[in-house]
């Protein structure tokens, strides 16, 4: 009895606490937007993440699923292990392998580095702490290359290459910080590998197996069984982004171009902008931003970095942006590439969700990092090509 009196003396004021924030924030938004355009604008949202986004990112996690699995078979990842294990293990503390899911987050997506995660023969790598990083590693690289194309296209050169620099100094430090935490919550992680010496037999012997196919139906499995732990990803991220993106972009956006609410999806409050605007002197200093606009690029890459590039022209018409802003927008877009959107998503796959708080903070500390390195890397590249 004594025991069910204090369960539910814990419980009561809890179940109050949760029951009046979600009163404040839905009757808040319903404030604004209208009770029934605020409905509206959750589920088309949330519809349009589903087909627009998830799909595109299921479809990435496919492809790369299937790469990966052929780079594994033919003996890519054993080679790149042993070429780039001197750089990677004193710059991020990682195995020499990880450097593939770089190179495939860069040209893809955040998602890519779980389809690599999941081939036993990959993890095998790495030490549990070491990949768990994986997700603050991958997604600082995620949408890299579209990210850089796009500056590009506006008609800036110099600038997206200093944010690719900018986003590598952010990756070492998301990475970095998130192990540190990992280490501290479980220091047994240390010494733990992140596979179980049986799980890696059992896979060895499907190799071993495979190795005496033909050449064709190896390439035929190997692409099969990729693609097919790519859709199981996939899958598996559809709670996160939908749930996590709706309510990033419904805090970010605003009305629509006439300044009314019609229940149209990706319409929003502009909390998170006006929150910024308050101290947008901190993002002059940090960043070099000589409009207070150019806050909301930052703002919207947390939740989604393809809508946060859609802000580019419309900054650029207006004549708010210079190189400085671009480099800062790379770097901070790559970095952090809406990792909001993704990483409850991601570690949830890994098995790790008890972790996701720190991945978000070692992640918001690295996108910063990226973006303060940016602006002064673009500082002294200024500086040179004056002097000279």
């Amino acid at each position: 009895m004594k025991k069910e009196s204090a369960k539910k003396k814990i419980t009561a004021p809890t179940g109050i606490l949760c029951l009046l924030v979600v009163v404040c924030i839905f009757g808040y938004l319903g404030y604004v937007m209208g009770l029934p355009n605020m409905l509206n604008t959750i589920m088309k949202t949330a519809h349009d993440l589903l087909l627009n986004t998830v799909f595109y990112l299921m479809s990435i996690c496919v492809i790369t699923g299937a790469l990966g699995k052929i780079f594994m078979e033919f003996g890519v990842v054993n080679l790149l292990e042993r070429l780039l294990r001197p750089l990677m293990k004193p710059v991020f503390n990682l195995p020499g392998v990880t450097s593939l899911g770089a190179v495939m987050t860069f040209l893809s997506d955040n998602p890519a580095i779980i389809s690599l995660a999941h081939d036993k023969r990959f993890a095998s790598y790495f030490k549990k702490f070491q990949f768990i990083s994986l997700t603050n590693f991958g997604t600082a690289f995620g949408m890299g290359l579209l990210v850089m194309v796009f500056m590009v296209g506006q008609g800036f050169y110099a600038s997206p290459v200093i944010g690719l620099l900018g986003a590598c100094c952010g990756c070492v430090c998301s990475t970095r910080l998130m192990q540190r935490f990992v280490l501290k919550s479980y220091p047994q992680y240390a010494t733990e590998n992140a596979v179980d010496a049986e799980d890696l037999e059992e896979e060895e012997k499907e190799v071993q197996v495979n190795s005496q196919k033909t050449v064709f139906i190896r390439v035929l499995d190997a692409l099969l069984d990729g693609g097919r732990s790519g859709v199981e990803v996939g899958i598996a991220i559809i709670p996160g982004v939908l749930i996590i993106s709706t309510f990033v972009m419904i805090f970010t956006f605003g009305a629509n171009a006439d300044g009314v609410y019609d229940g149209s999806a990706y319409q929003g409050v502009e909390l998170l902008p006006w929150l910024a605007n308050k101290i947008d002197f901190i993002f002059e200093w940090l960043f070099g931003f000589q409009d207070p606009h150019l806050v909301a690029f930052p703002i919207t890459a947390l939740g989604a970095v393809g809508a946060a590039l859609s802000l580019v022209p419309n900054f650029v018409s207006h004549g708010w942006v210079d190189g400085n802003a671009i480099a800062v927008f790379t770097a901070i877009g790559m970095c952090w590439s809406g990792f909001l959107s993704t990483h409850t998503a991601m570690l949830d796959s890994l098995g790790y969700r008890d972790l996701t708080p720190k991945a978000i903070i070692a992640h918001t500390c690295g996108g910063i990092v990226a973006a303060i390195c940016a602006h002064w890397m673009y500082f002294l590249y200024t500086l040179f090509i004056s002097l000279n």
